[in-house]
C-alpha cells in the first residue's frame, strides 16, 4: 500500500470516482465543518414551525376559509420537499385549512417543465393524490408593481389569488443572489420573464456574489416580494449527505436570515489560495448539467492563486442545460469575445458563458464530464477523460503544485484569508 498518496471519493452523478493525490502537493482538503450529531429533520420542521420567526404560528394566520399557496422547490433543487411538506400540512391543518383550498405550486422559475413523474416525486405520492399540484407558468403573471431598481413585480396569478403564501426550499450559497431561500421561492420562482431577467442583470455588479447577503440581486428580489406578498417561509440547511442540521420558520427575511448564520458557521471556510483545486459538484442534481455545474466552479475560484488551475469533475448527464448557455459558447470563439458580448448584452443564459470566460482569462479550467469534448471546450474548459489525467497534466507542469480539493463544490464557499 502507497502511504504517500491520500485517497479520496469524489461524487460524480450518483457515482463515486477514486483519486489518489501525492500527499506532498496536498494542501488541504476544504469540507464543510457539519454538526457530528443533530436532531432528527422531522423534528427540527417541526419545532421551527412551532417556534416561527417575527412572525405568528402558521396555524394562526389562516383559517377555514383561507386559499392557501404553498410554493416548493423543482427538479433542479436538492429540496427534500416531500419530507417539509406533511408538517407544514400538519401545521395548516391545525389551523383549519383545508385540503381542497390548498395548492402546491412548483416554482420553476424560467427553467423547463417537468415531468408529472417528477412532480409526484417531489411532493410523495400521498400529497400528490390528495393536494392540487401545478407547475409555474410564466405566461399567467399579473403586475402588481415595480422595484425601485426597476425590475418589474409581475407574479403567477395563482399566487397572488390566494389568501395566504408560504414559501419552501434550502438555503445554501447562491452565485448571484448571495444565499438561495427566502424571497426567492417567489423572485425568481414564480415570477415572469421580465421579472427574473431585470432582475438578473444585476448579477454583473461587484456585490452579486456568493456568501453576501448584501447582494443586489437579493435586496431586489426582497423588495419585490415585499410587494407581492409572502407570508410564511419554512427553510431548510443542508448538509453534504443531504441531510437537515437546520430549520428555520416564518418572516421571509428574518427567518432567512438565521439560516443563512447557520449556512455561514458550516460552509464558509478560511484557505490560503493554492496553485490548483480539484472540485466536485457533490454528484447528482447539482451536477445535472453545465449550467448547474458552474456554481462549484464559482466558489472554487475563491481558492486558487490567479494563474492557477481548477479541475471541474461534473457528471453534467442532460448535457450544457439552457439553449441560450450553448449558444453562446458556439457563437463567441475566445473568453474575451464572451465576456465584452455580455457588458453590451444581457442575456439570461449568456450570462453562465460570460462568467466561465472571466474564470477562464484568470485560471486554467479543465473538466472531467460526460459532455462531448467539442462542447467542453467550446464552453472554455480543457476536456479530460478522468479526474487522474487532469491531475497529471497539472502536475507536469508544475510537479510541486499545491492542491486544495473540495468534495462538495456546490457548498462550500473557500473565504480568501487576509493578506
Amino acid at each position: 500500500m502507497k502511504t504517500n498518496v491520500k485517497k479520496i471519493k469524489l461524487a460524480f452523478g450518483s457515482e463515486k470516482l477514486e483519486l489518489e493525490v501525492p500527499e506532498k502537493n496536498l494542501s488541504s482538503i476544504i469540507m464543510p465543518s457539519e454538526p457530528e450529531k443533530r436532531e432528527e429533520g422531522a423534528f427540527l420542521i417541526k419545532k421551527a414551525l412551532e417556534n416561527p420567526i417575527k412572525s405568528r404560528r402558521l396555524s394562526e394566520i389562516v383559517n377555514p376559509e383561507s386559499k392557501v399557496a404553498v410554493i416548493v422547490s423543482d427538479v433542479t433543487r436538492p429540496t427534500p420537499t416531500a419530507k417539509l411538506l406533511p408538517p407544514l400540512l400538519e401545521e395548516l391543518y391545525l389551523g383549519g385549512a383545508k385540503a381542497e383550498n390548498i395548492t402546491i405550486i412548483f416554482a420553476l422559475g424560467l427553467h423547463r417543465r417537468q415531468t408529472e413523474e417528477e412532480s409526484r416525486k417531489l411532493v410523495g405520492d400521498e400529497i400528490y393524490g390528495k393536494i392540487r399540484c401545478i407547475q409555474h407558468d410564466t405566461s399567467r403573471c399579473r403586475r402588481v408593481g415595480v422595484t425601485s431598481r426597476g425590475t418589474p413585480v409581475e407574479v403567477f396569478e395563482e399566487v397572488l389569488d390566494s389568501d395566504v403564501v408560504v414559501g419552501t426550499g434550502g438555503i445554501e450559497f447562491h452565485y448571484y443572489a448571495g444565499y438561495s431561500g427566502g424571497a426567492k421561492s417567489v423572485l425568481p420562482g414564480v415570477s415572469s420573464e421580465a421579472s427574473v431577467l431585470t432582475n438578473h442583470k444585476l448579477m454583473i455588479e461587484e456585490k452579486a456574489v456568493s456568501g453576501r447577503i448584501d447582494s443586489p440581486v437579493r435586496q431586489d428580489m426582497e423588495e419585490a416580494v415585499k410587494i407581492a406578498g409572502l407570508d410564511f417561509i419554512l427553510n431548510v440547511v443542508l448538509d453534504s449527505k443531504k441531510g437537515i442540521v437546520a430549520a428555520v420558520a416564518g418572516d421571509f427575511i428574518e427567518a432567512h436570515r438565521k439560516g443563512v448564520e447557520a449556512v455561514d458557521t458550516m460552509y464558509k471556510v478560511q484557505v490560503e489560495p493554492a496553485d490548483a483545486v480539484i472540485v466536485s459538484c457533490g454528484g447528482y442534481p447539482k451536477d445535472i448539467n453545465l449550467y448547474q455545474a458552474n456554481k462549484s466552479l464559482d466558489n472554487a475560484t475563491q481558492a486558487v492563486k490567479d494563474g492557477g488551475s481548477i479541475i471541474l469533475v461534473a457528471e453534467c448527464s442532460e448535457g450544457i442545460g439552457n439553449q441560450i448557455y450553448e449558444c453562446w459558447n458556439k457563437e463567441c470563439k475566445t473568453p474575451n469575445e464572451a465576456v465584452e458580448r455580455f457588458k453590451r448584452c444581457f442575456e439570461f443564459g449568456g450570462h453562465k458563458s460570460a462568467i466561465v470566460a472571466k474564470a477562464a482569462k484568470k485560471f486554467k479550467l479543465y473538466l472531467v464530464s460526460k459532455l462531448r469534448e467539442e462542447d467542453t471546450r467550446d464552453a472554455f474548459f480543457t476536456p479530460m477523460g478522468s479526474v487522474r489525467e487532469a491531475l497529471e497534466e497539472v502536475l507536469s507542469k508544475n510537479p510541486d503544485a499545491k492542491i486544495h480539493l473540495m468534495p462538495h463544490g456546490g457548498q462550500t464557499l473557500p473565504v480568501r484569508k487576509e493578506e
